[in-house]
């Protein structure tokens, strides 16, 4: 809450690396919001508050919390095989089985789970750039 992409790391990284702030904002960017408008057979369906509740619980595994967000959205749409799911692909991927993959969603189309894989790749890449920039930064001060 008091370190985020949006206000801090993307500044500091253009400052350090200028236009590599860019280039890592836009790919946020379009894996946050890729959509197909489709959840399992349903069509023009608007996902971006499970898109949201995905980013955001990946955040929330790393420590990483948002005063604005209500967390109860992440109870609501992330069903408990899915939790575990992003939890041990975020955390453990050594432990990631293909049972895991298939308990999750099980209606789902694979390119649906594969974006939930996309996801929680760049969430975690995030949260890990803002723990090593708010370390820099505070070296820096």
């Amino acid at each position: 809450q008091d370190y985020t992409w949006e206000d801090h790391g993307y500044s500091l990284i253009n400052r350090l690396y200028p236009d590599v702030g860019q280039l890592l904002d836009e790919k946020f960017q379009v894996v946050y919001n890729l959509t197909y408008n489709t959840i399992a057979m349903h069509c023009g369906v608007d996902t971006s508050m499970l898109r949201r509740a995905i980013w955001n619980y990946v955040h929330c595994v790393f420590g990483i919390r948002y005063d604005d967000y209500d967390y109860g959205e992440v109870n609501q749409l992330l069903e408990r095989s899915l939790k575990i799911y992003i939890k041990t692909v975020a955390c453990y991927p050594e432990k990631t089985t293909k049972r895991m993959y298939t308990q999750f969603w099980r209606h789902f189309k694979h390119s649906e789970k594969v974006h939930v894989n996309l996801l929680l790749l760049e969430a975690r890449m995030q949260a890990a750039l803002l723990y090593a920039l708010r370390a820099v930064t505070r070296y820096m001060t």
